[in-house]
């Protein structure tokens, strides 16, 4: 089932989404173009996991030289829902997409074992975590510039019951520059899976119900312009939809 949360009629409802449209919580029954997408979860912590693809480490020329999984914090500011806007900053070189499955924490898991790991998931989704490759100082310790603006990681447009998807390990990604593929690759080539990343945050901080961790992305990332129209695409989950724009959209008059 995919499960969303969107705006109608100036409120915010859950919904499930079928093929002949949008089901609200109090039973309505609304159309896609009627909806405006939301982030279909409202997460207490969002975990990022940077170079967890061979390949994308190779494309930047980076040889990982620790043990634990290159992880960092992102804001709730970050999220923004499907068919969204991305604001590129007029100072920016290099801003590029990364098409990544994210993991949706179904219940409080503390100290877990890889092996009854997904016990503890919820779903799956799919976010596009834009970089701001300009204040990149550190792979391990990325500035927060480079993936902390407002509005910088579209997600959505739904999750996926876990139940669902029959393998989240093996799952192709493929993202889209208006229509051109530029992107493609499979979860089955991460170095750390989901339950090795539960087992390992687990081990040492407690995750909650709504948590999401964010997987990664393959190779194939390239810049992207103001007007660029971003698609980003999960085998057995959907298509997420994202526009770049630039500063003067969000200026006031």
């Amino acid at each position: 089932m995919k499960h969303a949360r969107i705006a109608y009629q100036g409120l915010v409802h859950e919904a499930v989404v079928a093929e002949d449209g949008i089901q609200l919580n109090d039973g309505r029954m609304v159309s896609e173009d009627q909806a405006v997408w939301l982030p279909p979860v409202k997460p207490n912590t969002i975990f990022t996991l940077g170079l967890n693809y061979a390949d994308h480490a190779k494309e930047l020329s980076f040889s990982p030289t620790q043990k634990d999984p290159l992880v960092f914090f992102k804001g709730p500011n970050t999220l923004i829902g499907h068919k969204a806007s991305t604001m590129r900053p007029s100072d920016v070189a290099f801003m590029h997409y990364e098409c990544e499955l994210a993991v949706v924490i179904g219940k409080e898991a503390k100290q877990i074992r890889k092996e009854v790991a997904y016990d503890y998931v919820k779903g799956y989704t799919i976010a596009n975590d834009y970089a701001l490759r300009d204040y990149l100082e550190n792979y391990y310790r990325p500035n927060l510039r480079v993936k902390n603006r407002d509005g910088c990681t579209p997600i959505g447009p739904w999750y996926v019951d876990k139940a669902d998807v029959k393998d989240p390990m093996n799952l192709a990604l493929r993202t889209y520059v208006n229509g051109e593929k530029t992107q493609e690759g499979s979860t089955a080539d991460m170095l750390l899976g989901i339950p090795e990343l539960i087992e390992y945050l687990s081990g040492f901080m407690t995750l909650f119900p709504g948590d999401i961790i964010l997987t990664g992305t393959p190779k194939g990332s390239i810049d992207t312009a103001v007007g660029d129209e971003v698609v980003t695409e999960i085998e057995e989950i959907g298509r997420l939809v994202n526009t770049i724009v630039g500063e003067e959209a969000f200026l006031s008059n």
